[in-house]
């Protein structure tokens, strides 16, 4: 059992030794509500700060539609701004096409989402990178609402999937872990704490990412039936 522990700490150290790794902190703020009963809406602005202070932001927009309780897909626009080493910002546009399964288990909400993400223009220039460019996403997740308490911890795991033919072709590229909890205060407050274990494979230069993952949430709702939500968050 020893020599077993040992071998897999061995392999997490050399992991960690032959990577580049980053600190990073995610922001975001967006607001969201009803356009028709069974139809939201969601718009948001989400910055990601690391080493080279802004180095990614976008704003994006949601529409998402309840089929049933379990089952709600939703499609987003978003416009990403990466910045460069030479401080210049490059742009491109995205699709995200998503199908959203959650289901209740007493306490235990088990979530699973499946995305298809598509890139108007490559913003990577001939280097494949996941968050930016063509890709199929896999995310199952589990939180559980604990009782008599305010947090309700959560963890989730993602997939990405490079489905394009080439060099760097059907392969996963990427891992990234979530493991967090939510704060559920009295009034319009919400906040969540977390932390992002993001990782890049089969893809040359491997990276690691350790992302603090910090949200406030103010709701607002209308007691008529036109209802909206604006929420801000610390991604």
């Amino acid at each position: 059992m020893n020599k077993v522990v040992l071998f897999i700490f061995c392999i997490v150290s050399t992991s960690f030794l032959s990577q580049e790794s980053e600190f990073q902190t995610w922001v975001e703020a967006g607001v969201k509500g009803k356009i028709i009963k069974r139809l939201d809406y969601n718009v948001d602005l989400t910055n990601r700060i690391g080493n080279l202070g802004l180095e990614t932001f976008f704003p994006q927009a949601t529409l998402k539609y309840k089929v049933t309780n379990w089952f709600k897909p939703s499609i987003d626009y978003r416009i990403v701004f990466k910045k460069e080493p030479n401080s210049n910002y490059t742009s491109s546009n995205r699709l995200n096409f998503n199908l959203n399964f959650n289901k209740l288990f007493d306490r235990f909400n088990v979530g699973l989402r499946l995305r298809y993400q598509y890139s108007f223009n490559q913003i990577s220039g001939s280097n494949y990178q996941p968050e930016f460019d063509e890709a199929y996403r896999i995310r199952p997740s589990l939180s559980y609402d604990i009782n008599n308490s305010i947090l309700t911890p959560t963890a989730s795991i993602e997939f990405f999937y490079n489905p394009a033919r080439g060099p760097l072709g059907q392969r996963f590229t990427k891992m990234r872990a979530f493991i967090g909890t939510e704060l559920e205060l009295k009034g319009p407050h919400g906040i969540e704490v977390g932390y992002i274990y993001d990782q890049s494979m089969n893809l040359p230069g491997p990276s690691i990412r350790h992302i603090l993952n910090l949200s406030y949430v103010f709701k607002i709702d209308s007691p008529k039936k036109k209802k909206k939500t604006l929420g801000v968050r610390w991604l």
